[in-house]
């Protein structure tokens, strides 16, 4: 079985950003996946892409949840 990859992007002094990371990281000791963290100003692409967006959770290349993240979706699309 493919281990799913979770892109999470995300920047720094971002609140939002720092609950979702706690909840992924949690979410990570209950179910098998790895965690790319990925920080919007390192890339001028993903600024404008996500800039509006943070925090961004995608696994597999699909966007499930940005904003305030609900960690019940995410397990939900891992399991």
């Amino acid at each position: 079985m493919k281990v799913p990859t979770v892109h999470f992007y995300t920047k720094k002094d971002c609140p939002l950003c720092e609950d979702a990371k706690d909840l992924l990281k949690l979410l990570q000791r209950e179910m098998t996946f790895t965690l790319l963290e990925l920080d919007i100003y390192a890339d001028d692409r993903l600024l404008e892409q996500y800039g509006l967006m943070i925090p961004v959770v995608e696994v597999d290349g699909k966007i499930i949840q940005y904003g305030k993240i609900d960690i019940d979706d995410v397990r939900h699309v891992l399991a």
